[in-house]
């Protein structure tokens, strides 16, 4: 069985990023699998202030929910990032997010695999590239995780858009149902 953590970041209701997430968590709740979904809009996750006390004491010393987040990736087995893209790029919640995850860094955290699902207005094979940059960036800092893969929802602009695409919600439930 396997720990499956999927993060949304976006701010949006009706969003199109989230609805994605929820369909590869429900592909892959059908395996035996043990899948959390946690939006980032819920919880207080303030800027790091670059400090790096969090590399001494392994755990950052601003009091948000940065704590329990950094707490879930490190007893995830994968991890699941979901954001919407704008302007070619990550929202800046995912990564405000990425930059407070230092502390993982001196742990021994479990994670070996890492996904990226996106939405997005624009429909082609590199408007999620810089986001992709971004992720695989943090993977690297991880040597024992490696970047597994994409997917990719386009022409999706307006909220809940995505609900007018049953082909795109039936591909993520198909990418989660692969998370084995």
């Amino acid at each position: 069985m396997k720990n499956i953590l999927i993060i949304s970041s976006s701010l949006r209701a009706g969003s199109n990023s989230e609805r994605i997430a929820l369909e590869v968590k429900k592909g892959a709740s059908e395996g035996p699998n043990n899948v959390l979904f946690v939006s980032l809009k819920d919880q207080k996750i303030n800027f790091c202030r670059g400090c790096l006390k969090c590399q001494k004491k392994g755990e950052c010393i601003i009091a948000d929910d940065m704590k329990a987040l950094t707490e879930q990736m490190l007893n995830a087995d994968t991890i699941v990032f979901s954001t919407p893209i704008y302007y070619y790029e990550m929202s800046g919640l995912l990564k405000t997010f990425l930059d407070r995850c230092n502390p993982l860094y001196i742990q021994d955290y479990r994670f070996r695999e890492v996904y990226l699902l996106t939405a997005s207005a624009e429909n082609t094979d590199t408007v999620y590239q810089n986001a992709q940059n971004g992720i695989q960036g943090f993977v690297d800092c991880f040597p024992k995780a490696r970047f597994m893969g994409v997917f990719s929802g386009g022409g999706l602009t307006n909220p809940n858009e995505i609900k007018n695409h049953e082909e795109l919600l039936t591909r993520a439930y198909e990418f989660g149902k692969k998370m084995k």
